[in-house]
């Protein structure tokens, strides 16, 4: 009964760093989407990039923690064998790629971007890596969260069943991300110019053109 409360004090934990940083990763995002919507050249504080990037790094150092906690629970309660469940296998594949990709984030993009100040006026090698390490983010802190309520799907997939449909997702999100960063650099380049849909008209009447 109090290995009980102790794994629930323990869920409950994992639980929060989870939300809080999911929270967070969709904020900033939306805020991202947001302004290249609207084609903006606002610029974005440096110190809230930094911001984010501490609250998601703390998220991740707790969920390491309080994961690591589960499963030494759950092997001294069961057995080894508990680490041969592919979704646990997931699960802990889907914290190692969002350790390293934060890594990435720290190491590369946040300094880009805290010089920028804006995704649009990075080069596009740095920009295609940064909007390729926010997709990696975004889809696997939604894909953790899955597989952290995913009771269903315990000793019944493969690894790879389970994990199939997370490069899709990334692609997409990287793909979708490129669209709509070329098209917001594309307004912002044309901003204030009246472009007519089919090019120039000779709007002289026509006999006066026949000549």
């Amino acid at each position: 009964m109090e290995t009980d409360f102790i794994r629930m004090g323990i869920v409950y934990l994992h639980l929060i760093a989870c939300c809080v940083a999911i929270g967070t990763v969709f904020m900033g995002d939306l805020d991202m989407v947001r302004k290249l919507l609207r084609a903006s050249d606002e610029r974005t504080d440096p110190s809230h990039f930094k911001s984010l990037h501490t609250v998601v790094s703390r998220s991740l150092i707790v969920l390491w923690i309080t994961g690591v906690a589960l499963v030494a629970l759950d092997v001294y309660l069961k057995g080894a064998g508990t680490l041969a469940n592919p979704k646990l296998q997931s699960k802990i594949a889907m914290v190692v790629l969002l350790t390293i990709n934060g890594l990435a984030l720290q190491q590369f993009v946040l300094p880009w971007l805290k010089k920028t100040g804006s995704l649009l006026d990075l080069s596009f090698r740095r920009r295609l890596v940064a909007l390729f390490t926010g997709a990696v983010s975004g889809v696997s802190w939604f894909y953790a969260a899955m597989l952290g309520i995913a009771r269903p799907l315990n000793w019944k997939f493969t690894l790879t069943e389970i994990l199939g449909a997370y490069p899709v997702m990334v692609a997409g999100g990287f793909i979708g991300m490129l669209a709509l960063t070329a098209w917001a650099e594309y307004r912002s380049r044309h901003a204030g110019m009246d472009l007519p849909l089919f090019g120039p008209m000779d709007l002289r009447p026509l006999h006066a053109t026949a000549h």
